[in-house]
C-alpha cells in the first residue's frame, strides 16, 4: 500500500498550468492573446499566494508531443522556462520520468511542487497523477494556459476526481477565444466556479508585467492623436 504523501487538508492550493515563457511572452511562437492583461493578472495572484502562503503545484511542459499546445516548446529552448515571479525560493521540481515516488507531507517543506510533463494533460504523467489525486484541499484554483488545452485537461481530471475547482478567468489564456468559450462553459457544467481576479483578490492598480519585453507591456504604446475635424 502507498502512503499519502499529504496528510493535511489545506483551505486552497494554486494550480499554476504551464505559464512558460514560449506561451505568455511575445517573443514566443506560441504567445497566447492578450498576454498583457493575462500576465498582469498572474503577477497579482503569485503576490497574493506568497503573502497568504498559498500552497502552489506549477505545470511545465518540457518537449514537443506534436499536439498544439507545444508548438515550438522544446526542453532545451528558452521558451520552456517558467515566468519569472511564478517560481518561489521554496520549491522542489520533478523530471517526467515515468516515476511515481514523492516525499512525504512534502508542503511542510516547499511552498511550490513543479511537475514536469510530456502532455497538455498532466493526469497522464504517473507522479503528477499521483500528487494531484491525492492531494486534499478545499478548493483549487487554476490559473496559466492555455484554457482551450492543459487548463482545460486539468480541470477536468480534478473535477472527475471529485476536488472543488476554481477557474481565474482573467487569469487564464488561450490562443483561440471561441474554443476557450467552449471550454469553460464545459468546466462550468462539469461543476467548476468562475470567477475574476479581483473577486478572490480585490481590485489592483498593477498594469505593469515586468517579464515581457513588447512595447505594449512596456507601456510604450500610445494612441494616435485625433484629427482636427474627424
Amino acid at each position: 500500500m502507498i502512503r499519502p504523501i499529504i496528510t493535511l487538508r489545506r483551505k486552497r492550493i494554486l494550480i499554476d498550468v504551464d505559464t512558460q515563457r514560449e506561451f505568455f511572452l511575445a517573443s514566443g511562437v506560441s504567445c497566447i492573446r492578450n498576454h498583457r492583461r493575462v500576465l498582469a493578472n498572474i503577477r497579482r495572484v503569485m503576490a497574493w499566494a506568497r503573502l497568504k502562503n498559498v500552497r502552489m503545484i506549477s505545470t511545465a511542459c518540457v518537449y514537443d508531443n506534436g499536439t498544439k499546445d507545444r508548438i515550438g516548446c522544446l526542453e532545451t529552448a528558452d521558451g520552456a522556462g517558467k515566468i519569472s515571479y511564478t517560481v518561489r525560493p521554496r520549491r522542489i521540481s520533478f523530471a517526467a520520468d515515468g516515476c511515481t515516488d514523492l516525499p512525504r507531507d512534502i508542503f511542510r517543506h516547499y511552498d511550490q511542487v513543479v511537475l514536469e510533463k510530456r502532455d497538455i494533460d498532466p493526469f497522464k504523467e504517473p507522479r503528477a497523477d499521483r500528487m494531484l489525486s491525492e492531494l486534499r484541499a478545499n478548493e483549487f484554483v487554476l490559473i496559466g494556459g492555455t484554457m482551450e488545452g492543459a487548463v482545460l485537461a486539468t480541470a477536468l481530471g480534478l473535477l472527475a476526481r471529485r476536488k472543488n475547482v476554481t477557474i481565474l478567468t482573467d487569469a487564464v489564456g488561450s490562443r483561440d477565444k471561441a474554443a476557450a468559450q467552449v471550454a469553460l462553459r464545459k468546466v462550468e457544467a462539469k461543476g467548476a466556479k468562475l470567477a475574476e481576479t479581483k473577486a478572490l483578490l480585490g481590485s489592483s492598480h498593477l498594469r505593469m508585467v515586468g517579464v515581457c519585453g513588447c512595447d505594449r507591456c512596456r507601456g510604450r504604446v500610445h494612441k494616435p492623436p485625433l484629427k482636427a475635424g474627424a
